[in-house]
């Protein structure tokens, strides 16, 4: 199977939190399983000179853009996943972090990843001039929400999945920048994009994806309760014959404890009696001995 994975950030390009373990680990498994698989997302400063070896594969202009929007291809380090950062100066070139700073969130965030949800379609439609079209786009928490509501208006477009990392991430925005992104209209409505009188780019995944995935079968049944539903337990309770929890996997590369150097004796399955090494220390640690 061809599939567009769409994420924020990566490990090992650039990472704030789970969600980049994820994104940077999941490819991979997926790629040794025989899958012809590619990561998408923005080229950040951290993520270009992180990746190694890029080459331009496509130039295009898209709304939202005051230029060229450029396409660049190279390899998620350490693996044979193949790589797309969208190429925008304007909305992606700067310093501070991926969403903002510590006074507070990009004020351009809603264009940022409107711009990058519509790179995402013009790869997954071919209008990117890549050669290659996937048969699912795999979209990750809000910043790729769009994804799916801007793909369910193509004809012959590739099936559309939306993982739930973190269902308090929303992406809500001003109405004002609704219009200002020239959505449709229609799409204007409680139970579509509208959320309390904003935008709601998560709900955009939630509403228009093909099928609903998240990171377990505990937090798939949380997330569609008031306790930890974030105000959308109703909407996730309409589309529970379309959502799956299912539980992240471990990357045993990364988190091993035959070498994790951070343990203060590191052990495996022939030597577990080492733990409890392990556990004296911790003790230690906090005058619990």
């Amino acid at each position: 199977m061809k599939i567009l994975f769409a994420s924020s950030e990566a490990h090992p390009l650039v990472k704030t939190g789970g969600l980049a373990d994820v994104s940077g680990s999941l490819p991979r498994a997926i790629r040794e399983a025989g899958h012809d698989i590619r990561l998408v997302l923005p080229a950040y400063p951290e993520a270009r000179a992180n990746a190694g070896e890029l080459r331009l594969a496509s130039e295009m202009y898209l709304p939202g853009a005051e230029g060229s929007v450029r396409i660049l291809e190279g390899r998620l380090p350490g693996t044979s996943v193949g790589l797309y950062l969208v190429d925008s100066p304007e909305y992606f070139d700067r310093r501070g972090g991926l969403y903002g700073t510590k006074k507070g969130d990009w004020p351009d965030n809603a264009q940022r990843f409107a711009l990058f949800a519509r790179a995402v379609c013009a790869i997954a439609m071919e209008h990117a001039d890549l050669d290659w079209k996937p048969q699912l786009v795999h979209c990750n928490d809000w910043q790729t929400g769009l994804v799916p509501a801007l793909l369910s208006r193509e004809n012959e477009r590739p099936a559309t999945l939306f993982t739930i990392h973190n269902l308090a991430y929303q992406g809500l925005f001003p109405k004002e920048l609704f219009k200002k992104l020239k959505l449709p209209a229609e799409w204007w409505s409680w139970h579509l994009l509208e959320f309390h009188e904003q935008l709601s780019f998560i709900k955009g995944g939630l509403v228009f994806s093909d099928w609903i995935t998240t990171v377990s079968p505990t937090y798939a049944r949380e997330i569609r309760t008031p306790e930890f539903g974030c105000g959308l337990e109703g909407l996730l309770q309409q589309r529970s014959d379309r959502l799956s929890g299912i539980l992240n996997g471990v990357d045993y590369e990364v988190w091993s404890p035959e070498q994790d150097f951070l343990l203060p004796r590191s052990y495996d399955f022939e030597h577990l009696d080492r733990k409890a090494d392990n556990k004296r220390a911790l003790q230690q640690a906090f005058g619990l001995v």
